[in-house]
């Protein structure tokens, strides 16, 4: 398997003659946590639909796991979380799960799902409920579920903590420290640098549809000689 998990190479693309990716080259290491950081509008959503193919990218290239982005199997090791996460209004809890596990050809087992709703602070009750009366954070909590259940060795979170309380965030980054842990790989945004500088082995920051910088936390801080990344990262797109 490719040392890259995901590699953008010269990503060009424009809504109606507006440049919102420019000239992108970012290298996502295989096993590691990496942010992506930026205002809103820097970038960042569409440089994630570009990388499943949602969006056609005007030029340049992207390879996920050494294989063209373009190719439907090159997705699938790809586990992804969207920011505006809607599962559909007429199932409940559990049938989306079942549906999502058999989608990507994972069993569904009881144990384990319950052990990954405890593991995420989301009742075992709520999936016998329509989530179509999900608050935001169980709704949340629910396509984090399924997300980690898939067991893909890729995930892509699109701002994950949104919406959870203190005690779900807190639980939600000991799961994803784990999956590090057993060899997966993250790509996640976040408008909170604090989650960043606690997640990330490494993050970037797009600003203008630019990468500004690419490194660790510490680098980002030295480079500025910033006291915190937030001092760095207004430094940065100043």
């Amino acid at each position: 398997m490719s040392a890259y998990a995901v590699r953008f190479q010269q990503v060009v693309k424009s809504y109606a003659r507006n440049a919102v990716l420019r000239d992108v080259d970012l290298d996502i290491r295989a096993g590691e946590s990496f942010a992506l950081v930026g205002v809103n509008g820097a970038g960042k959503t569409s440089l994630l639909k570009c990388l499943f193919d949602f969006c056609a990218l005007d030029a340049g290239s992207i390879a996920i796991f050494g294989h063209g982005h373009r190719q439907p199997a090159a997705r699938a090791p790809l586990s992804f979380l969207p920011e505006s996460f809607l599962p559909p209004y007429y199932l409940n809890g559990g049938d989306f799960l079942r549906y999502v596990l058999k989608l990507q050809g994972v069993s569904y087992d009881a144990a384990r799902v319950a052990a990954m709703l405890a593991a995420l602070d989301l009742e075992q009750a709520a999936l016998t409920r329509a989530v179509r009366s999900y608050s935001k954070g169980m709704t949340q909590k629910l396509g984090l579920a399924a997300c980690l259940l898939s067991g893909k060795p890729m995930l892509v979170l699109d701002e994950p903590m949104s919406g959870l309380d203190p005690k779900a965030r807190a639980l939600l980054k000991e799961r994803l420290r784990l999956a590090r842990a057993a060899g997966g790989t993250l790509l996640f945004t976040s408008h909170a640098l604090a989650d960043v500088e606690e997640l990330s082995d490494r993050l970037a920051i797009l600003h203008e549809g630019r990468i500004r910088f690419v490194g660790t936390p510490r680098e980002c801080r030295d480079a500025y000689a910033a006291a915190s990344l937030e001092q760095a990262f207004l430094q940065c797109i100043a």
